[in-house]
């Protein structure tokens, strides 16, 4: 099969994708499975979360990584590599039996994935032509849109009728497949360079990254400490401002922001994250608003949760149409309006709403978060040149994580204030104001949505031509 055939580029792009489903889901299902976890293992939820905290950190440091790593072994090399250290670490998590063990196996898989997920990208963009890259970003897109929708479905179900070792046994067979299908598919690539690791920078970014995702991690857990959680976001947030200034003098950063001086991709991770970090809420929210607020079985809420997955595939077909009749800044400014209507209209949902309105609601919000993420995802790399395409993947990675994982750690922190406030003893107490943890919550995440879609729509109107689908 030609490497250059669009048969190719699509095998290929399947190919990355279900490695990032494997990946995803892994770690979305393991979240919601920690309570069953911790008790096999003996200890506290609390304590069992330290296996997600791990991961966490891991991803944070070796992600900026990964494009020195690719330079230096080749994104062929690297990816199989990566693959096997991801499975090889599944392995070791289903034969855990205590929380140590766990919790190592857990930083072997973070490493295979913080090279896996952006490597396997930077395979398929070296691989696409422009004018294919929507259908191609496609691909990667599903992966994280589909995983958190099923994964509290599928975790109730396997921790439920089976045991939790199999959340990652059901890697094994799939990373076998994934590790022969890249052995044919994957293209050797890489220029082999000689450019020297910037240690300083590396360091910098590591310890400042990994102290935010660490917040991040605590600030989502069942009882915040909020003082130390603070400390250790402006401990993170300082050391990662140093490690901007640095990396912006040196010859050879570690992190490159040339990139952020093409229009599509400063819009595609200013815009683009807020809008990132807002869908990866709501997957977070739902689930809780549907089981304790309104008190509904497991099975109902994942259910209805599922129907966001209905509303990706079902807009699918029409993605590529919409940006080759309207172009990427209208389709981006429709998705994110459209994704903050669905918010304003989940903070009115109440138990008694019906069944089918709210499922209504997911389908057009699972449309609205699938439109956005391929056409900010697609755009991102539509008007960088080729030989800036490892810089500017390895910084989109950096920057797409880090709103991943920030998401979920927002809905904690909205749901917390609110209900600190709500406890508050004041003259008219926010109970009696009517005012709702969750309601709160999801009309914070709208008004994040619109910062985003005013900064879409300052866009220019020829934003990433380079990449809009041509008509046949």
């Amino acid at each position: 099969m030609s490497s250059s055939s669009p048969k190719y580029e699509r095998n290929l792009a399947l190919l990355v994708a279900g490695a990032f489903f494997m990946e995803f889901l892994d770690g979305t299902i393991l979240t919601t499975s920690i309570p069953v976890i911790a008790r096999s293992l003996g200890v506290g939820a609390g304590r069992a979360g330290i296996t997600i905290t791990a991961y966490m950190l891991v991803l944070a440091v070796l992600i900026p990584l990964s494009g020195w790593v690719a330079e230096r072994s080749g994104t062929r090399r690297v990816f199989i590599s990566a693959i096997a250290v991801f499975t090889l670490g599944s392995l070791a998590c289903a034969l855990s039996g205590s929380l140590l063990e766990l919790t190592a196996a857990r930083m072997a898989q973070g490493v295979g994935g913080a090279m896996m997920v952006p490597v396997g990208r930077l395979a398929v963009l070296n691989s696409t032509p422009k004018e294919r890259l929507v259908t191609a970003i496609a691909y990667l897109t599903w992966p994280a849109l589909t995983a958190p929708v099923i994964a509290p479905l599928l975790g109730g179900v396997i921790t439920t009728y089976s045991s939790w070792h199999w959340i990652f046994i059901i890697n094994i067979p799939l990373g076998i497949v994934a590790l022969v299908a890249a052995w044919y598919l994957v293209p050797t690539t890489g220029s082999r360079s000689g450019r020297p690791l910037d240690w300083t920078g590396f360091a910098l970014v590591g310890i400042g990254l990994g102290l935010l995702a660490y917040a991040a991690s605590e600030a989502s857990a069942a009882h915040p400490d909020w003082s130390q959680i603070t400390a250790e976001a402006l401990a993170g947030a300082a050391l990662t401002a140093g490690a901007i200034a640095h990396l912006r003098r040196v010859q050879n950063p570690l992190l490159e922001f040339s990139p952020l001086m093409t229009e599509s991709f400063r819009i595609a991770h200013t815009a683009g994250s807020v809008f990132r970090l807002t869908v990866s809420a709501v997957p977070f929210l739902l689930p809780l608003m549907f089981e304790l607020a309104f008190h509904w079985s497991p099975i109902r809420a994942g259910t209805l949760v599922l129907l966001l997955y209905l509303g990706n595939v079902g807009i699918k077909p029409l993605t590529t149409p919409l940006l080759r009749w309207f172009g990427f800044r209208a389709v981006m400014l429709a998705a994110t309006a459209s994704l903050a209507a669905s918010l304003l209209l989940s903070a009115a949902l109440t138990a008694h709403t019906p069944l089918l309105a709210i499922g209504v609601l997911m389908v057009f919000s699972g449309a609205a978060r699938s439109v956005g993420f391929t056409a900010y995802n697609t755009v991102a790399f539509a008007d960088v040149d080729q030989a800036a395409m490892n810089r500017a993947n390895t910084l989109a990675s950096t920057l797409q994580q880090l709103a991943a994982g920030f998401g979920i750690a927002l809905g904690a922190v909205l749901l917390q204030a609110a209900e600190e406030f709500r406890s508050l003893e004041t003259g008219v107490g926010a109970a009696a104001a009517g005012i709702d943890p969750y309601r709160f919550s999801f009309l914070a995440l709208a008004a994040l949505s619109v910062f985003a879609a005013l900064a879409t729509a300052r866009a220019s109107s020829q934003i990433g031509l380079a990449a809009r689908p041509q008509r046949a």
